[in-house]
């Protein structure tokens, strides 16, 4: 049953890896003219993909009762 809560989590997970994805599209251009991966958009990939794996681990592994919060943050 875990799975049927998860699925307002991965409705907003598509927008994100869809801004994810243009993100690092972005990065790669930043990286190839600055030489430098901006921090904030570093930081917005990496929060994607905590927030993918908690998902996951909540609806899926089935490692925790505790409902995954809807942020970015750690």
């Amino acid at each position: 049953m875990k799975w049927f809560l998860a699925i307002p989590h991965y409705i907003v997970l598509i927008f994100l890896w869809l801004a994810a994805l243009f993100a690092v599209i972005f990065a790669w251009f930043a990286i190839l003219f600055t030489g430098r991966y901006p921090r904030g958009l570093f930081d917005f990939v990496v929060a994607v993909g905590r927030w993918t794996n908690r998902v996951t681990a909540y609806a899926f592994v089935l490692v925790t009762d505790r409902y995954p919060p809807f942020r970015l943050a750690p």
